[in-house]
């Protein structure tokens, strides 16, 4: 009998339109769930429940009891109160406030159950939030921004991000106009870019598997076995975690 793959759930991501189905929808990158479903894992959807942008604790724990694994996905902006900032650049794009409760919740039940979680770009973002940290709302302008861009990154040797991946730089394809500014509780940045910004972080004294990359893996996982390393840990965790 075939083992059963270790089911990974990945909020959904809300979408003004979809032409193919007519109606607004919640969605997931086509190349982020196969880079998982190549990795031998379930890639499941989950649906963002956060009335009033307020998510139920019991509940998504409760949600999240029947998974292996999380990927918190990249999208669009945290609303800047999240990470106790007044201000909001006019940057900003793409905020929504059930999306943020939710994801919010899920990476603190992730690290509080020790459920394996790779946090991807926002969810990086997310992860720095809920441990306390805050975000540069923006770079700097066009010409700072790591929108649309493939750039070599830097791993720290001997980091679980360099164990994963087994390199101490690559190639990685990015699409952010903001980054973390204070880290949060118990973070370290383990990868960075030439300018600076921090392009990996891990979690001093975690009690499960975490790993968390400000660049989008799954861009180029189906060619780049580095990239795909990441999804294979995530499983391989999951499967553990069973």
């Amino acid at each position: 009998m075939t083992a059963p793959r270790p089911l990974i759930a990945v909020p959904a991501r809300f979408a003004a339109s979809t032409s193919a189905l007519r109606y607004a929808a919640e969605v997931n990158a086509r190349a982020l769930v196969e880079a998982v479903w190549r990795a031998g894992g379930e890639p499941v959807t989950i649906h963002p429940y956060a009335p009033g942008g307020i998510a139920d604790p019991a509940g998504v724990a409760a949600r999240l009891a029947r998974f292996d694994g999380v990927l918190l996905p990249g999208g669009g902006d945290l609303a800047p109160h999240r990470y106790g900032d007044p201000g909001r650049h006019d940057s900003v794009y793409d905020v929504d406030d059930e999306q943020d409760g939710f994801d919010l919740e899920v990476a603190r039940q992730s690290l509080r159950t020790a459920l394996p979680l790779l946090a991807v770009c926002r969810g990086l973002q997310v992860v720095n939030t809920v441990l306390g940290g805050t975000l540069h709302q923006d770079m700097g302008g066009r010409e700072r921004e790591h929108r649309h861009v493939v750039h070599p990154v830097a791993l720290r040797p001997g980091s679980r991000i360099a164990q994963i991946t087994g390199v101490e730089k690559t190639e990685a394809s990015c699409y952010h106009h903001q980054r973390v500014d204070r880290l949060g509780e118990g973070l370290h940045i383990t990868a960075t870019a030439a300018d600076g910004t921090p392009e990996a972080v891990e979690l001093t004294g975690a009690q499960g598997w975490f790993a968390a990359v400000q660049w989008h893996p799954e861009d180029t996982a189906h060619e780049d076995p580095v990239q795909q390393r990441l999804f294979d840990a995530l499983v391989r965790a999951a499967g553990d975690f069973l």
